[in-house]
């Protein structure tokens, strides 16, 4: 497994799902935080909550960052994703604010 360098913030969320533990990737984003999944936008620990339990840590996620380039408060990665839901490679933005995640956004693929 390669190790990529990312802010302190992303690599909660990393090791959040790859543990399984869904309190951990919660307690990682700010209260209005928010997941994009494709233009599905889910708020607040409640909607952080319920990508995790669908789309991630209950889809029996597993997540390795290949590459990272980090600009101003927002970290670009590139990641590979091995799930019931998803297996493949994909990017996302993650935003940071005050010691926390705020924005996780994976667009989609053209």
């Amino acid at each position: 497994m390669s190790h990529v360098i990312i802010p302190a913030p992303v690599q909660a969320v990393v090791d959040a799902i790859n543990a399984g533990d869904t309190e951990a990737f919660v307690s990682a984003f700010t209260r209005d935080g928010a997941v994009d999944d494709w233009g599905r936008v889910l708020t607040g620990h409640d909607g952080v909550r319920s990508w995790a339990s669908t789309d991630a840590i209950g889809a029996g996620a597993q997540m390795e960052v290949l590459e990272a380039s980090t600009e101003g408060d927002t970290t670009e990665i590139r990641f590979s994703w091995k799930s019931r839901v998803f297996n493949g490679e994909s990017s996302a933005f993650v935003t940071v604010a005050d010691g926390l995640v705020s924005l996780f956004r994976i667009p989609p693929h053209a």
